[in-house]
């Protein structure tokens, strides 16, 4: 590897540790509040069980509430808030996740649990349910939380959790991330192991098949469905929204360069784009074409990868990856082109608008 491109993934490396540094102070901070909202959560709950009328004395209660508080302490404890930090409360008391590592068999809720205790205050509740390990639950900022409530499938909102943390997404990224199905293109190419595993480990990368999405979601860029554009354009944009692109390419990616240049008997060719996955420790090849994938560009893409598998691997990496972006292909051309064993170039399809509900159950149906 020539010394520029091995500083280029270096500095990265070491950018990412100072950052992860940096938010872990954040994180922190959130968790310890998280688990304060998870409590007074608890606190509504139990009181609202104790009254007469559920329904009207919970309304009550939550109005005097807010208003105590709001007088006490400031901004924050509207009824709505109220509302949510108890809804937060009721979703997580019930999370399989959560009462898992809690050594919990019940998993209906976690009250139940408390009132068998008859505990005097909430927190030494929570010492005997080891705040430490709940501490090591709730990583996230509230307004997450207040984002992954509204997810109904709890193994995804398990996904979206563990990546969240994993890789310190702010509230706009997962935002962004579960509007392009993020859960749903990575679990149409699992088993049902697999799907399991993405709601309690979130992705895992092994193998060079874990990398690959398809379709790619690139709304970010602005550009038009209809191919209104050149493929020169397409990189340019891209490139204006690196740091969007690399966050819809998945983890350990860094940036090397574009339009890279290699030659051999007198002949230049440039690959788009090559970045470097630090997970897998390979070079990831990446080519945009506009309309049709063809047999040639897989044969081209294969001369990149040989190339660089050949002259730019060290002997600790791994083999070189190639993936064609493209806006359409057809399996057939690449089931032939490509060897029985691939697993160094992939085909994805590429979407410059965000699908809605029912594209994205045509693109499953038609996997």
């Amino acid at each position: 590897m020539p010394n520029d491109l091995q500083n280029k993934v270096i500095f990265h490396q070491v950018a990412e540790l100072l950052q992860n540094a940096r938010q872990q102070v954040l994180r922190t901070v959130n968790s310890t509040m998280t688990i304060t909202y998870f409590e007074i959560g608890k606190i509504i709950v139990e009181e609202e069980q104790n009254g007469k009328d559920r329904a009207e004395y919970g309304k009550q209660l939550l109005k005097n509430l807010s208003k105590q508080l709001t007088k006490e302490f400031g901004k924050g404890f509207s009824i709505r808030n109220l509302e949510q930090i108890r809804q937060f409360y009721i979703i997580y008391s019930k999370s399989e996740s959560l009462t898992r590592i809690l050594g919990i068999k019940n998993t209906q809720s976690l009250t139940a649990e408390f009132k068998s205790q008859k505990t005097q205050t909430v927190s030494a509740e929570f010492k005997k349910l080891d705040y430490q390990t709940l501490d090591s639950f709730f990583k996230l900022t509230f307004s997450h939380y207040i984002f992954l409530m509204r997810i109904d499938d709890e193994k995804e909102r398990c996904f979206y959790k563990i990546e969240s943390e994993k890789h310190n997404w702010s509230v706009r990224e997962l935002k962004r991330q579960y509007d392009s199905a993020l859960y749903t293109r990575l679990a149409l190419s699992r088993d049902k192991e697999g799907i399991l595993k993405l709601s309690e480990e979130g992705q895992i990368i092994e193998k060079p098949k874990d990398l690959i999405k398809d379709p790619y979601i690139l709304e970010f860029l602005g550009l038009p469905e209809l191919p209104q554009y050149s493929e020169s354009q397409l990189e340019e944009e891209i490139i204006n929204k690196l740091e969007h692109f690399l966050l819809e390419l998945g983890h350990g990616f860094t940036f090397v360069g574009r339009q890279q240049r290699i030659t051999f008997d007198d002949k230049h060719f440039r690959i788009d784009l090559v970045f470097y996955n630090r997970i897998l420790k390979c070079f990831v090849l990446i080519d945009l074409k506009i309309g049709e994938l063809k047999h040639q560009d897989l044969g081209q893409m294969q001369m990149y990868v040989n190339y660089y598998d050949r002259e730019m691997r060290l002997e600790d990496e791994n083999k070189t990856i190639g993936i064609i972006l493209c806006q359409n292909k057809s399996e057939a051309v690449v089931k032939y082109t490509l060897p029985e064993n691939n697993e160094q170039i992939f085909a994805s399809k590429y979407k410059t608008i965000l699908p809605s509900v029912e594209v994205l159950k045509e693109l499953i149906e038609n996997k």
